[in-house]
């Protein structure tokens, strides 16, 4: 495979699947070493051919770095075929192979099949005297005890065979030992289940890879991070052996995260913190081996090897980052001479500074490390201050450097010196790049300067910085803004921040004044977030770059529509533009918030439309009513008090009966105007086709001939046929006769007494 593409799981999975020979193995091994699957795959291979030696050696590889429960099972199975002609010797040497496979994979939730193996492997030896049969069912018992506290997938499987092994060896003693032993397998058996589910998340068929962006990496790291985190607040921790799982846990998830530096790291510290040190430098040699380029482990474990005192093996690590990049390099200078300085002495540090300041991947942040260092730890300002002239003689160049050299002058109150450094600098750096420059010279002036030298040095600048792009022409004149920023202190401004905010539109449109500007990036801001916008001196560059919404922008909202379907402009300017003369606000209002009355549905795509209207076929009639009841509001929540009234005035139907069906029937013998149709809005209280007038004559079945003679005068207005009013039919003659320009309105009651009234004028 190419070098580019030496990590691309599916040719490798194609390369393995058509391996017919050593080398290509080797190679597949070479870039996944921790892959269990092609080492099993090999050295199944060599068996399948005899090749004894050629298998002992690829075990011997793999074994301790691929703790996969299949790959161990080969290797138990290779051993078993080797020693079962050797007789009681071979069987020994099997016995401790099995111990050898159980101290490392014996914690393994799958390995039950491994403990059933070996123990079927005891029962099977020969005992030729009493003396060895007990030795031999002492060695059963132990295995047993082991395996029924160990959470596996076959722990309830293991603890009914302990059982049947126990009874058959003697039911007296079986009471006791399985009496001692019931607590410790509910344990283990409670931490399987919790156990199953962080397991049950990981992807045991990964390949290690370097980190990458892709969800499926990002997901096993999440998955290996919890089960780890499981496995040290392990409930099961009944001894100090219980440790050998954490450490199982961390060897594992290295198979699948070998790339992985977090994870090496945390595996070495918690070593560490556990007390043993010698393992956790075990793990960073291991992780160099792995990650060889990685310069964090490498400074994580000179730390650990500086904090143990093993200081040459430290001293070595530092040495060894010294012939990276030229920045790392640079870091490397500075770090080596802390650890001098911390180790070895301020002559040792001093000395190595000297010969570091001579080799060409010196930057600026060399001098500015150890100058800091001479001032603040070795108390030593004269050595600092001709550290900072020494390297300004190579690096004038750098902005950055010659404001670090200005900090340092702050340190020692020598103001004198700080102008002298600045006007130096300035008189070297091109103009592009000495905008910092005059921005801390001119605030320097601000705090420390006389009104003379501060005026003085603003109109130089000015003059200075007027032909870059930045600033403009604009900037030779005088701003209030460069009042502002003269007489404000840290966070306090002498003005408030709507005027600090107006100024710096202000200022953004001066420096723009020759551009076309777009009015809606004045409405809603955009044009003070242009990159080329700058901050006078002091002034601060948040307050200047406020987002506001383009309202222009903004849409009736209508949940009913697909995500991406817009309603077209001119609908919404059709249904504004067409208001009710009698009532303002019922177009507006009740377009845009009655669920079944909406003039902008009709606009939507058929799809919304057809869908709408199949949940408004399905709609119950008590909620059809409910809605159709609700009044026409503005803004995104309607009065508490309207919505409460129209609750209270109106009994919602609960069954459908005849009488409410043959109503549409009645109404097409001459249609009747509702309350609304006189008031002059005929969208506020939609009613739905399948709504009843008379809800409570539902129960006329019920009540007597009195009580429902009784219901129907107290009925309200709105459920009684207009049809027989004929106070209203006499209001609808007048208000046909009535002028162009009468107007109507509807008003709501109290939420207590839930009336609606409706009047014209």
């Amino acid at each position: 495979m190419a070098a580019v593409d030496k990590y691309n799981v599916e040719s490798a999975e194609i390369l393995a699947n058509s391996a017919l020979a050593a080398p290509i193995y080797e190679q597949l091994l070479t870039i996944f070493p921790t892959a269990a699957k092609y080492w099993r795959q090999y050295v199944e291979a060599q068996m399948g051919v005899n090749n004894d030696d050629a298998t002992k050696q690829i075990f011997s590889r793999c074994l301790l770095n691929c703790l996969h429960v299949p790959l161990w099972r080969c290797y138990i199975r290779f051993i078993r075929k080797v020693n079962d002609r050797k007789g009681v010797e071979g069987q020994e040497e099997t016995r401790k192979a099995f111990d050898f496979m159980l101290s490392y994979v014996g914690a393994d939730i799958a390995s039950g099949p491994i403990w059933m193996e070996y123990i079927a492997f005891l029962k099977s030896m020969l005992a030729v005297n009493t003396q060895e049969e007990t030795q031999r069912m002492t060695a059963v018992r132990k295995a047993y005890q082991k395996a029924i506290v160990t959470p596996t997938h076959h722990i309830e499987q293991l603890w009914r065979d302990y059982e049947n092994f126990e009874n058959s060896v003697s039911r007296q003693l079986a009471k006791g030992l399985l009496s001692e032993y019931q607590p410790k397998y509910n344990s283990a058996r409670a931490v399987y289940r919790e156990l199953k589910k962080y397991v049950d998340e990981i992807d045991w068929n990964m390949l290690a890879v370097p980190p990458t962006d892709s969800c499926k990496d990002q997901m096993q790291w999440v998955a290996w991070k919890r089960l780890l985190a499981f496995e040290k607040g392990n409930p099961q921790r009944i001894d100090s052996a219980s440790n050998k799982r954490i450490i199982f846990s961390y060897e594992q998830c290295l198979m699948y995260l070998y790339h992985y530096p977090d994870i090496w790291y945390d595996y070495a510290t918690w070593q560490a913190k556990s007390g043993s040190m010698d393992a956790a430098v075990k793990v960073f040699q291991r992780a160099l081996k792995a990650l060889p380029e990685s310069e964090m482990l490498k400074y994580a474990y000179a730390e650990l090897e500086e904090s143990r005192g093993a200081l040459q093996s430290a001293k070595k690590l530092y040495e060894s980052l010294l012939g990276d990049a030229a920045e790392t390099t640079a870091l490397a200078h500075i770090q080596f001479i802390r650890f001098l300085r911390r180790n070895e002495g301020v002559e040792a540090a001093r000395k190595y500074f000297l010969d570091a300041r001579k080799s060409p991947s010196c930057t600026y942040h060399v001098y500015v490390a150890y100058a800091l260092m001479a001032f603040c730890l070795d108390k030593d300002p004269k050595v600092a201050h001709n550290v900072f002239e020494a390297g300004l003689k190579q690096f004038m160049h750098e902005p950055v450097y010659i404001l670090e050299y200005a900090d340092f002058l702050s340190c020692l109150n020598d103001d004198r010196n700080i102008r002298a450094l600045f006007e130096r600098a300035l008189s070297s750096l091109p103009q592009e790049e000495s905008i910092e420059i005059w921005k801390r010279f001119t605030q320097f002036e601000k705090t420390y300067g006389d009104l003379a030298s501060m005026l003085k040095v603003e109109q130089r600048r000015k003059e200075a910085l007027s032909g870059t792009i930045e600033e403009g022409a604009s900037a030779l004149e005088t701003s209030l803004l460069d009042l502002i920023s003269r007489y404000s202190f840290k966070d306090l401004w002498p003005c408030s921040s709507k005027d600090l905010d107006h100024l710096s539109r202000q200022e953004w449109l001066s420096k723009n004044i020759g551009k076309k500007v777009d009015e809606s990036a004045l409405s809603n801001g955009s044009a003070m977030t242009d990159k080329s916008t700058s901050a006078p001196s002091g002034v601060p560059t948040a307050s200047l770059k406020v987002l506001r919404p383009d309202t222009s922008q903004m849409v009736i909202y209508d949940p009913r529509q697909h995500h991406g379907t817009t309603v077209p402009s001119n609908t919404t300017t059709a249904i504004l533009a067409a208001p009710n003369l009698s009532n303002p606000m019922a177009t507006v209002g009740g377009a845009a918030s009655n669920p079944l009355s909406n003039p902008i549905v009709s606009m939507v795509d058929g799809v919304s439309s057809k869908a709408f209207d199949e949940v408004l076929k399905a709609t119950p009639p008590a909620l059809s009513a409910f809605l159709a009841g609700l009044p026409s509001i503005e803004g995104p929540a309607p009065n508490v008090d309207i919505v409460l009234s129209i609750c209270l005035q109106n009994d919602y139907p609960t069954v459908q009966t005849k009488k409410a069906t043959s109503l549409p029937s009645q109404r097409t013998a001459g249609p009747a105007p509702s309350t609304s149709d006189l008031s002059g809005s005929s969208k506020s209280h939609p009613i739905p086709s399948n709504s009843s007038f008379r809800p409570r004559d539902r129960q006329l079945g019920k009540r007597k001939d009195q009580d429902r003679q009784e219901e129907e005068e107290s009925t309200t207005v709105q459920s009684q046929p207009l049809q027989r009013d004929a106070f209203r039919i006499r209001q609808m003659q007048k208000a046909r006769g009535g002028s162009a320009s009468q107007t109507g309105s509807v008003s709501y009651g109290s939420a207590l007494s839930g009336d609606l009234s409706g009047s014209t004028c």
